[in-house]
C-alpha cells in the first residue's frame, strides 16, 4: 500500500491536468528543447519541474535513509557535480547532490536537478571520471528534461494516474514496509518512472560531453557501464533497480568507446583523477565489508528469509554499531517478523545516530502506535512532520496517537486534516467513523476495528 502526498502535483490535480490538456494545447504545449533546440510537446514549465522536485526528492532521500552523515563526502560529490552542471545546457537550474545512504546500487535525478548517488554504487566506482560520468549522466536527463517531456506525454494520453513507481524503498514487510519507507507512490514514483533506451542514450550522450567540458577523461564513460554491465552478468538481482530505471546494454557500452576513441579522443589526455576520489571517499570505503552484509540481507528479507537477513545485519552493526540504515534495516526486518518490541530500539537507536533523519522519526511512531505508547508515538509523528512534511497520513497517525490518549477533540481536528487530503482507504473509512461517532460528522458509517491491520 503506497501512499500519495497531498501538494502542488498530487494524484488528483494530474487528473484535472489531464483532463484539461486539449487547452493547453490549444494554447500552446511546446516548448524549445534546451539540448536541441528543437520544438517538442511540455506541458511542465521549468517552474514546475522546480516545485515537485522539492515536493518529491526530500522524501526519497529520506526513504534512501538521507544523506551519508559524512559532510565531507557529500561536499566532494556535490562539487563534482556542480563542476559538470556549470558546462551543460541549462547551468542555472538549482542542482544539487548528493550521497544517500541506501545499499543499492543506484544514481536518480529529480527534474529540478536535485540528484543522488547511493552510497551502494559509490563504493563499486575506481575513479573521479567514473564519477563524472554518472552524475553528468543524470545531469543530462535534466537538461534534455526527460521527466517533464514523459509526463507531458502521459497527460496528453490522459494516462497520469496510472504512473507507477520505480523506487524500492524497502521492498520487503508489506504495507509496513511502504508507509514506513516515507515514499509517497504517486509524488516520487512518477518523477523516478523508468527512462527510455532513447533517453538513455541521450543522457550517455551529454554526460560524457559535460565530463570531457570539465575536463575529465571519457574512460570514465566506459568504465563506469563496464562495471555496471559486469555485474549485471554476475548478478542481476544487484542491480535490478538500477537496470529498471535505466536501461543498460551492451550498444550503450560499445557507443560509449566509440565516442572515447573517436570524437573525445583528445580529451583522453585527461585525467581519471583516482587518487583524488580514493582519498575523498576513504571513510566510505572503510565500511565496505558492512554494507556488503546489508546488501546481502537486503535479498534476503525480498525473499522472506528474515533469520538468515538477521544474521548479516547484525555482521554489519558489530562493524559499524551506528550506522543509520544498518538499524533502520534491523528494525524493520523484526517489524516484518511482527517483533515490534525487538524492533523499537534499534528505531530508537536509529533516531539518535542520525537525529535529523525522519525515517526513524515515522517508524518509531509507528512502533510506539503497536505498542500502545500514544504520547510517544505522538512525538514522533510531530518532529517527523516538521521534519519532511507532505505526507498526509502524518496527520492520520497523530489524530490516532491523540485518540489513544483520550484527547477526543485533538484525534478530530487531525483526523478531519487527513480526510481533506484523503478520502479512501481503510484509514478514511476509520477517521469518518470516528468523527460520526463523536458527533463532529452528521451521518452514517462502517466501524473499521484496527487501522492499523494493513500495517502488520
Amino acid at each position: 500500500m503506497m501512499h500519495s502526498y497531498s501538494g502542488t502535483w498530487s494524484r488528483r490535480r494530474f487528473i484535472r491536468a489531464g483532463a484539461m490538456t486539449a487547452v493547453a494545447v490549444a494554447l500552446g504545449g511546446c516548448a524549445k528543447n534546451p539540448v536541441t533546440g528543437q520544438s517538442q510537446l511540455m506541458l511542465v514549465s521549468e517552474t514546475q519541474e522546480i516545485t515537485m522536485d522539492k515536493q518529491a526528492a526530500p522524501h526519497q532521500f529520506s526513504a534512501d535513509y538521507g544523506p551519508v552523515q559524512d559532510g565531507a563526502v557529500n561536499g566532494y560529490v556535490d562539487g563534482v557535480g556542480q563542476r559538470l552542471a556549470a558546462t551543460s545546457h541549462r547551468p542555472d537550474m538549482p542542482y544539487s547532490f548528493r550521497v544517500v545512504n541506501a545499499n543499492y546500487v543506484n544514481a536518480y535525478a529529480f527534474p529540478g536537478g536535485s540528484i543522488a548517488c547511493t552510497r551502494g554504487i559509490l563504493l563499486d566506482m575506481d575513479n573521479e571520471a567514473e564519477l563524472a560520468a554518472l552524475l553528468g549522466h543524470e545531469i543530462g536527463h535534466v537538461n534534455a528534461r526527460h521527466t517533464a517531456s514523459r509526463m507531458s506525454t502521459q497527460m496528453l494520453a490522459g494516462t497520469m494516474a496510472g504512473v507507477g513507481g520505480a523506487v524500492i524503498g524497502a521492498k520487503y514487510g508489506g504495507a509496513w514496509a511502504s508507509l514506513a519507507s516515507g515514499i509517497g507512490g504517486f509524488g516520487v514514483g512518477a518523477l523516478l518512472a523508468s527512462y527510455s533506451r532513447d533517453d538513455e542514450r541521450q543522457a550517455d550522450s551529454l554526460g560524457m560531453e559535460y565530463m570531457t567540458r570539465a575536463g575529465y577523461n571519457p574512460d570514465g564513460m566506459t568504465g563506469l557501464m563496464d562495471m555496471l554491465n559486469a555485474q549485471h552478468d554476475s548478478q542481476p538481482s544487484a542491480l535490478e533497480v538500477m537496470f529498471s530505471t535505466h536501461p543498460m546494454s551492451s550498444e550503450r557500452l560499445e557507443t560509449a568507446r566509440k565516442m572515447a576513441n573517436g570524437k573525445y579522443l583528445s580529451a583522453r589526455e585527461y585525467s581519471l583523477y583516482r587518487e583524488r576520489f580514493m582519498d575523498n571517499t576513504a571513510s566510505l570505503r572503510a565500511i565496505k565489508p558492512a554494507v556488503s552484509e546489508l546488501q546481502t540481507a537486503e535479498k534476503l528479507l525480498g525473499k522472506k528469509k528474515y533469520n538468515e537477513a538477521e544474521g548479516h545485519i547484525a555482521t554489519a552493526l558489530k562493524q559499524v554499531p551506528g550506522d543509520y540504515a544498518g538499524l533502520m534495516l534491523m528494525s524493520k526486518c523484526m517489524v516484518a517478523q511482527e517483533r515490534y518490541s525487538d524492533a523499537q530500539p534499534y528505531a530508537e537507536q536509529a533516531r539518535k545516530s542520525y537525529p535529523s533523519e525522519a525515517q526513524a522519526m515515522q517508524l518509531d511512531g509507528l512502533l510506539s502506535l503497536k505498542t500502545k505508547k500514544y504520547a510517544e508515538a505522538f512525538n514522533n509523528f510531530d518532529a517527523y512532520e516538521k521534519a519532511l512534511p507532505g505526507n498526509p497520513y502524518t496527520a492520520f497517525y497523530k489524530g490516532y496517537s491523540q485518540e489513544g490518549m483520550g484527547h477526543t477533540r485533538e484525534a478530530a481536528q487531525e483526523y478531519v486534516r487527513f480526510l481533506k487530503q484523503v478520502n479512501e482507504g481503510d484509514q478514511a473509512k476509520y477517521a469518518y467513523y470516528k468523527l460520526v461517532e463523536w458527533g463532529y460528522v452528521k451521518g452514517n458509517a462502517t466501524p473499521v476495528a484496527n487501522p492499523l491491520t494493513g500495517l502488520a
